[in-house]
């Protein structure tokens, strides 16, 4: 029980991940597939700003200008959050708001053409 309590985050970045699945496969509205896709994004996100986070650690900036100088060998990389995950997490936010905002507008569009966003009445008429 311990175990499933200390990983409870990852259950729920799972179990987020699942929701946005099935809403992208399950569901045939296309305005749901594309909040499943949101929610789907969104576990990702969590989940690797989670992995980029430690107890006890401060953030990467170093302490000191020029009056204070600070030797390589004095940092402790091991004591500072790693910095990356959460600029890259900032970059698929940007990418993923931009495609969504894409995708509502082809469905904007697709609903122009066929008055429906059910996707298998659009493949009926298609075919």
């Amino acid at each position: 029980m311990e175990f499933i309590l200390s990983k409870f985050n990852y259950l729920m970045y799972i179990a987020m991940m699942m929701i946005g699945f099935y809403a992208m496969i399950a569901k045939h509205n296309l305005v749901k597939k594309v909040i499943g896709m949101n929610i789907f994004q969104a576990a990702i996100i969590l989940f690797y700003i989670s992995i980029g986070a430690k107890k006890g650690a401060t953030i990467p900036i170093l302490e000191g200008g020029e009056h204070h100088a600070i030797s390589p060998e004095s940092i402790q990389v091991a004591h500072y959050i790693n910095p990356l995950p959460h600029v890259l997490m900032l970059t698929a936010i940007v990418v993923g708001v931009s495609v969504t905002g894409v995708a509502l507008a082809l469905i904007i569009l697709i609903y122009r053409r066929y008055k429906t966003i059910e996707e298998d009445e659009i493949l009926r008429r298609l075919s």
